[in-house]
């Protein structure tokens, strides 16, 4: 196998001549209000020392956890381990948000050298036989009934992550899988990068105004302030979703409908520098082959392993009772939006471009009801202020914005979060409109985790980024429903980050198994639909009336409209999903070919030519969740199942919200989450309020 090249001659000559010191200053002692970080100070050149700073001082710190003279204990060894390394996580948490959120060519240039150390970094801990055989040693004599729930999971926890990551292998399996681990680190990065690169590579540029029939007055006025910001005439229509959506459901040219469509499904499959599918084979061959080397059939069945599936049956069996009871349902909803393109003048078989216009002019017919009549109601800062004011409800915490906290981008807004006895929680950093410098989509993450120590409580500094409707000239951001229901979404992540109450920080947060980590995010998009929440902030941008109760109704009548297609189209990311790393050879042949096969039981509408769902499929080719995109589905039953509990108490009921606080939100993964859902729902869930929430079942 190929060695591969840990750092490159510049990247050592500017570590070598940069060393540590006071004037780094993601190094020290961070003097913003609580430990903020001081984004106004840090530069590109502080990164690589102080990544190095860390991995020098993390590798002091386990190198004296190994040789410790005493007696391995679950003290000195495995929560020593768990508390090391600090600086890096520190470091690392800043400058991997940054790359997601706020990239530049400079900083995707130092991921593309550090990354490859930290994996050696990390094989360094995983692969050390002194330090796993102290490790050993308590999991083998340990009295568990001494040790609390969270002492136990961690244990268990820690030695698995060293048998997993090939502590148990031999010292030539060893040496491959180093190797095999540090390709897959740079082959994530360069896929994000490439798709990355093509999203903001293209712009359909318009510059006769009768193509833009149709659009709302507020997408042109977004496209006219693009075009300008790109030095173009005219108007222009990007890759990113504020831009893309309202195109795709209101340009009547239907032609340029197809080609923003084609542009947007080709991102990673256009044999240029920035193709995927070169990628994608080795990413998916290396997993495989890791799998293996560990043990393993399949790199499912080693994912699987750590999740509450737990095993490929089960997920498969998920995935087909879904598929059959979601089908039949989108095959008459691809009925019904025929029809409604027919009655429209439409004399052709529904494209993948037509869907989304022809299905908003269903929707209208039906429910009297468009994301257009709804944005004047949903002003971004007034959605903020009702989100804050739900999880006031619910949890009984406050927010307030502090403007003296430093940010790495205007856009970015800070704020401090304070439990109701007036006790500091976290801080929260929302970073919501869409820039060439951060990647597509919404997510969230921690830049500083939850833990105690020494009697000390270190309360989490939480983010959730987005790419959401831009403020205009003459507007406000205003934004679609499904806009309004990504924040409440992301915004679930992040009460999972902020009111975490653990003692170790492997355990805290949202370190829980990938299909239960979406719980707290999915069940959060219930109140969007929910009349009591809605009156509390949706509010008209000009004259302040409130939403009219006759356009809640059309909201909560419009919510199962088209659920069966949407269904389908998450059953058939998860099935492909599972087809990549569910196969027990390389894989070979096309790509194109092997996605067709892997997802041909769940498309209704032809393909497109060269339109490609793998080579953009970030969440399994440089995300975590590979093996595990049926989680979505999987939290929908348990959110589903969880929500008919605040249906029945009432969606705003304390001791409901308390029990959800207190046996799933704080808990991170200091427990196994099937044990946390049943004591908060007091049985195991099951599929049944999905189905009938979703209209599949009476």
């Amino acid at each position: 196998m190929k060695k591969i090249m840990l750092i490159t001659t510049a990247a050592a000559a500017l570590l070598s001549g940069c060393e540590a010191s006071d004037s780094n200053p993601l190094l020290g002692e961070f003097g913003a209000p609580h430990g903020a970080t001081p984004f106004d100070k840090i530069k590109n050149e502080h990164y690589l020392p102080a990544f190095r700073y860390g991995m020098d001082e993390g590798r002091r710190e386990v190198d004296a956890i190994a040789g410790n003279a005493d007696a391995p204990t679950f003290e000195n060894t495995i929560a020593a381990l768990d508390y090391s390394g600090a600086s890096l996580t520190r470091t690392s948490g800043v400058f991997f948000n940054l790359n997601e959120a706020e990239t530049n060519p400079e900083m995707q240039q130092i991921a593309r050298e550090v990354t490859p150390l930290l994996t050696e970094y990390s094989n360094d801990i995983t692969l050390n036989e002194q330090l796993f055989g102290r490790i050993k040693s308590v999991y083998d004599s340990a009295d568990r009934s001494a040790l609390t729930p969270e002492q136990a999971m961690l244990l268990e926890k820690t030695y698995k992550n060293f048998t997993r990551n090939g502590a148990g292998l031999s010292e030539a399996d060893k040496v491959c899988y180093r190797e095999l681990s540090s390709r897959l680190s740079t082959l994530k990065l360069d896929f994000k990068q490439h798709v990355l690169n093509e999203t903001n590579a293209y712009a359909l540029n318009i510059t006769d105004s009768s193509d833009l029939k149709g659009l709302p007055a507020s997408a042109v006025e977004q496209a006219k302030e693009t075009a300008a910001k790109k030095g173009l005439d005219g108007w222009a229509f990007t890759l990113h979703q504020p831009s893309y959506t309202p195109f795709m459901k209101y340009a009547e040219n239907r032609d340029l409908r197809r080609q923003l469509y084609t542009a947007y499904n080709v991102k990673g499959n256009q044999g240029n520098k920035d193709d995927n599918n070169e990628t994608i084979r080795e990413i998916v061959n290396i997993r495989l082959q890791t799998a293996q080397l560990l043990g393993y059939k399949t790199y499912a069945d080693f994912a699987l392993e750590e999740r509450m599936a737990q095993n490929t049956a089960n997920v498969s069996n998920l995935l087909s009772e879904l598929l059959a009871a979601s089908k039949p349902f989108a095959q008459k909803e691809l009925a019904e939006v025929q029809a409604c393109a027919k009655r429209h003048g439409a004399d052709f078989a529904l494209q993948p471009y037509d869907w989304a216009f022809y299905s908003e002019k269903l929707r209208e017919e039906k429910y009297s009801i468009n994301d257009e009549a709804l944005r004047p109601y949903y002003k971004l800062d007034n959605v903020i202020g009702g989100v804050f004011g739900l999880a006031e409800k619910l949890y009984g915490i406050t927010f307030r914005e502090n403007k003296k906290i430093p940010v790495y981008h205007p856009d970015v807004r800070a704020y401090e979060v304070y439990d109701r006895n007036g006790e500091f929680l976290a801080l929260y950093y929302a970073d919501l409109h869409p820039r060439e410098g951060k990647r597509s989509g919404a997510w969230m993450n921690d830049i500083r985790d939850q833990h105690r120590q020494n009697g000390y409580d270190q309360r989490p500094h939480i983010i959730n980024v987005c790419n959401l409707t831009k403020p205009t000239d003459s507007k406000p951001a205003l934004l679609a429903f499904s806009e309004a229901n990504t924040i409440l979404h992301e915004f679930g992540h992040a009460l999972h980050g902020m009111l975490s109450d653990c003692t170790y920080p492997s355990l805290s947060g949202t370190n829980v198994y990938r299909d239960f980590v979406e719980l707290p995010s999915q069940i959060m998009e219930n109140w969007g639909k929910e009349k009591e929440f809605l009156d509390m902030f949706a509010e008209h941008y000009e004259t302040g009336e409130k939403i009219p109760a006759e356009m809640i109704e059309k909201i909560i009548a419009s919510q199962n409209f088209l659920t069966g297609y949407a269904s389908l189209r998450q059953l058939m990311f998860g099935m492909l999903d599972m087809a990549y790393h569910t196969i027990d050879k390389d894989l070979a042949g096309s790509i194109a070919d092997f996605e067709k096969a892997a997802v041909a039981r769940t498309l209704l509408l032809p393909a497109v030519e060269g339109a490609s769902v793998s080579t953009s499929f970030g969440h399994i080719f440089s995300s975590g969740y590979a093996s595990g995109y049926y989680s979505y589905k999987w939290a929908e039953v348990l959110e589903a199942d969880a929500f008919s509990v605040f249906k029945k108490n009432g969606i705003f009921d304390e001791a409901t919200a308390a029990s959800f606080r207190d046996n799933i939100l704080s808990k991170g993964g200091s427990e196994h989450p099937l044990e946390l859902y049943k004591r908060f729902r007091g049985q195991a869930p099951t599929i049944d309020a999905l189905l009938q929430r979703e209209g599949f079942k009476n």
